[in-house]
């Protein structure tokens, strides 16, 4: 039987990891869960003829800066379970259940969320969230019964967060409804803040090329590189839901997202739209920037706005383009304010660009 500190004390022997006292003080509390629930779960007495189902392990929501491991962590401990489980993306598993409550309102169930929830229970005992964090309303007013119908059944969560659960929905529209949540978080799970003065994510990046010019230097090899370091394999679309409307980002993993210049610019996207994927993502590739003129002044403008979003949510920005960022619009209308945008891109190269303080 494999131990998260096995794991982690192996990576480190071979060089894939450096050991970080922050990283290394949480993992008892994952060896905890692992631990719990590898033991036969006999449900508690209740009464002389019911029995209620067992109680969900207590789990686990990690939170701090970007970058610290929490993701690295979290997918070295669902590694070890030996019981069903599943890895998910906050975003992508909300979005799974508002499909899963459409579908079952339009087949006349009364109570959609309900047989949504039910199905998530026969088939985990663990939920493994990553990056939760919730900004639309639709979420907020459905996590709570969904968090409790989950608990209820026995289903453990750990979760990593770049805020505490008092900071969830801040300032959300009826936030009062959504307090209960946050109590319903602290109660079922230890909330631990992981500490540490690294950002790995943003050393990896510091000193590389992270803007490449197409056709020079293998260009996009250079860029996969990058993106496997940083989000490694299997990484799926992320969904966003924005004002009622889907927004997608083709692949996301560990915090990472990776595009095409024309699934982020060539839509009828808006500042919305590019606010809502700068706050979810910590790092962005984008591919095939091409040359802009006003041939594809709409496409232009939209890149615009996409990285002031970018820009000014301190996301780092990995991308192969056709030219330098000087010579990407030369001619037409729209020349001279995207001056400001070439010097952002620029800025955006810097090794320490990005680093939140």
């Amino acid at each position: 039987m494999t131990s998260v500190h096995d794991i982690y004390e192996a990576r480190i022997a071979a060089g894939e990891l450096e050991r970080d006292p922050a990283q290394a003080a949480v993992l008892d509390e994952f060896e905890r869960i692992r631990s719990e629930l590898a033991q036969p779960q006999q449900p508690q007495k209740k009464g002389w003829f019911r029995k209620a189902k067992p109680e969900a392990v207590k789990g686990l929501y990690l939170w701090g800066g970007v970058g610290r491991g929490k993701s690295m962590l979290m997918d070295m401990f669902v590694e070890t379970l030996e019981v069903p489980a599943r890895r998910v993306h906050f975003h992508a598993f909300m979005q799974e259940i508002h499909a899963g409550m459409h579908k079952a309102r339009q087949d006349g169930v009364d109570d959609a969320l309900a047989p949504v929830a039910a199905k998530v229970v026969e088939e985990v005992k663990l939920l493994a969230f990553d990056e939760m964090q919730i900004t639309d309303i639709t979420d907020a007013m459905i996590v709570g019964r969904l968090f409790q119908f989950l608990f209820e059944a026995g289903v453990t969560v750990v979760t990593t967060s770049n805020r505490i659960p008092d900071d969830l929905y801040k300032e959300g529209l009826n936030r009062q409804l959504f307090l209960p949540f946050i109590d319903i978080l602290k109660d079922k799970m230890v909330v631990w803040e992981m500490v540490s003065p690294t950002d790995y994510r943003q050393n990896r990046l510091t000193g590389e090329q992270v803007y490449f010019v197409r056709g020079s230097g293998g260009a996009r090899k250079r860029l996969l590189a990058l993106w496997k370091d940083l989000a490694g394999t299997g990484a799926p679309p992320l969904i966003l839901t924005v004002n009622g409307r889907e927004v997608e980002i083709p692949m996301f993993r560990n915090g990472v997202g990776k595009a095409k210049f024309y699934d982020l610019c060539g839509k009828m996207l808006g500042p919305a739209d590019y606010l809502a994927i700068a706050e979810a993502v910590r790092v962005l590739v984008i591919e095939d920037i091409p040359r802009l003129s006003r041939h594809n002044f709409n496409e232009a403008k939209r890149f615009v706005t996409l990285i002031d979003a970018l820009y000014e949510a301190k996301v780092r920005l990995i991308c192969t383009a056709a030219a330098e960022p000087e010579m990407l619009y030369v001619e037409g209308t729209g020349t001279f304010e995207f001056e400001r945008t070439a010097s952002r891109l620029r800025e955006m190269q810097d090794a320490d660009w990005g680093k939140k303080t």
